[in-house]
């Protein structure tokens, strides 16, 4: 083969390489929705630049990423329906029904079924994803917001806000079987990865409950102090739990700081100064970074993992409120 046409292959090869390169950098993507903006922003992930805004149905909250990892879930609050991001085209391409005001969901482990708490209508909307259909409506406490779906998708956990309860609903028969009583005003509920702890937030009441999930009892409260900072100012919203079962991190509202804490001994190890009313995290897939949503700067702050750092602050839409990461 002549020495011409080898070279001209090889640095054919090369560039190959170097575009599926770049494309499997380009890959991750990270996804904020923006309630104010009615907008979901959307950044590549190995730049931090923005890709692309997408408009969608008023007052985005809640988001949830499909099984694999092809579409995003997007509860539009005030136009009372969940859209459907496809992350390929980044274009809306369905709606689901919701009933009125869904605020956040959880998605099934096997990727059917989402449910979704109605925030005005006391109750939890349990969807039928691949029929487009409400297969039942669950009454809870006044005000649900938070959602959780255990691993094994046996039991699931809705918080309700005026009733400062969380309730444990059996998946199987939509019945629930027990409430069990947080702090003022819970927000968010997060399952360890064995299924065998619930994590529940309470806003007002700056707190955060672990719940144990077979006897119902609250085994821990993890409380926050922060030199300089007002108590009331101190609201636990978010949560995040590391796969390692190393760590909970706890986005604490207008404290403008994300609680790092041991999650085997529940101390608190550090306040992470992020920007202004932290809400909702998410975890990168490798857990080395973690991204927060901050709804009064207008930004995301992103943090580095293993050394416990804040590493830059990166502009998305007006009021951000969720955020996740797709691989």
């Amino acid at each position: 083969m002549p020495h011409a046409l080898i070279l001209l292959r090889r640095l054919a090869l090369i560039a190959l390489l170097l575009g599926l390169g770049t494309r499997l950098a380009r890959a991750e993507m990270i996804l904020v929705s923006n309630e104010k903006d009615n907008t979901i922003t959307v950044l590549d992930a190995a730049s931090l630049k923005v890709i692309k805004t997408v408009p969608v149905g008023a007052r985005p909250r809640g988001i949830v990423l499909s099984n694999d990892g092809k579409k995003l879930y997007i509860c539009t609050s005030d136009a009372d329906h969940i859209e459907v991001l496809d992350l390929k085209t980044l274009t809306v391409t369905q709606t689901l029904p919701s009933n009125p005001d869904p605020e956040l969901f959880a998605l099934s482990p096997d990727g059917k079924t989402l449910y979704i708490s109605n925030e005005n209508d006391s109750m939890v909307s349990v969807l039928d994803i691949p029929a487009s259909h409400i297969e039942t409506e669950i009454p809870t406490g006044v005000e649900p917001e938070g959602m959780a779906v255990s691993p094994d998708g046996k039991t699931i956990v809705n918080t309700s806000e005026t009733t400062s309860m969380a309730h444990f609903i059996d998946a199987a028969t939509h019945k629930m079987v027990a409430s069990v009583l947080v702090g003022s005003r819970p927000r968010f509920a997060a399952f360890n990865k064995d299924g065998s702890l619930v994590w529940v937030s309470s806003e007002v009441g700056g707190s955060v409950a672990v719940i144990d999930v077979a006897s119902h009892k609250v085994l821990h409260t993890i409380t926050f102090a922060i030199p300089g900072v007002p108590k009331e100012a101190i609201q636990a919203v978010g949560i995040a739990l590391s796969a390692d079962g190393r760590y909970a991190f706890i986005a604490l509202g207008p404290a403008n700081r994300v609680a790092v804490v041991d999650a085997k001994t529940y101390a608190v190890e550090k306040y992470l100064l992020v920007g202004q009313r932290v809400w909702h995290m998410a975890f990168s897939p490798d857990q080395k970074t973690l991204y927060t949503v901050n709804g009064i700067s207008n930004d995301m702050s992103v943090i580095d993992v293993p050394d416990l750092k804040v590493t830059k602050s990166v502009p998305v839409g007006q009021l951000p409120w969720g955020v996740v990461v797709a691989p």
